[in-house]
């Protein structure tokens, strides 16, 4: 009887240390599960800052295509003329327009009032010329000269000549292109493509368009 009591007794032990640990082992589970919830949280807080971001980003995005294509507009209007022009000159073997190329004070640092030419200037005509040489299609190009709106009109058109020429000049002296395969004009201030009423629109306005055309 004694044996049985005592095998009893370290049964009801065991069933005991069991139930403790059994307790133990579901509180570490409800622990380790509160943490995950709380990392799920703070995923879901993160998440939900960076679509806000996101709302942000795309917003500026479409601020900046929307002005972008109001810039293709523009300079889509003076090549369709420059391509006008060429034809009604015939100087087009297919009557198209190939592509352009700004070289704007926004990159290419055109100085209030100048035509100087700068080195950023000089570097990218060089890489024009050598692009032109090298496709050999016998292309024609309209240089056009364009200003901001500070100064005087009739001044504004010849600045922008001034420019065109400084850049026509440029193209068949150091990018050896033939005289007769380009052409120059001035817009002045007339085709802006940025607002004038800051320096940031007005870098982008002090320009030379390239119209590539055949």
């Amino acid at each position: 009887m004694k044996r049985i009591y005592w095998m009893v007794s370290l049964l009801g032990l065991a069933a005991l240390q069991a139930g403790c640990a059994t307790r133990g082992y579901v509180d570490d589970k409800v622990t380790e599960v509160n943490q995950r919830i709380d990392g799920v949280d703070s995923n879901v807080k993160r998440l939900d800052a960076q679509l806000g971001l996101t709302d942000v980003s795309l917003k500026m995005h479409t601020d900046q295509i929307a002005k972008l294509e109001g810039d293709v507009a523009t300079l889509s209007r003076t090549a369709q003329e420059a391509l006008d022009r060429a034809t009604a000159a015939g100087k087009l073997s297919e009557g198209k327009m190939l592509y352009e190329v700004v070289l704007s004070d926004d990159h290419f640092k055109f100085k209030p009032g100048s035509d100087k030419l700068s080195k950023e200037t000089k570097a990218a005509l060089d890489s024009f010329a050598a692009r032109l040489r090298a496709e050999n299609t016998g292309a024609y190009v309209e240089v056009q000269g364009h200003t901001d709106s500070r100064g005087e009109e009739p001044q504004n058109l010849k600045l922008g000549e001034r420019r065109a020429m400084a850049v026509y000049h440029y193209l068949h002296t150091k990018g050896r292109l033939p005289l007769h395969r380009m052409n120059v004009i001035s817009y002045g201030e007339s085709r802006p493509v940025a607002n004038n009423i800051n320096e940031a629109g007005r870098k982008q306005n002090r320009r030379v368009v390239l119209v590539v055309l055949k």
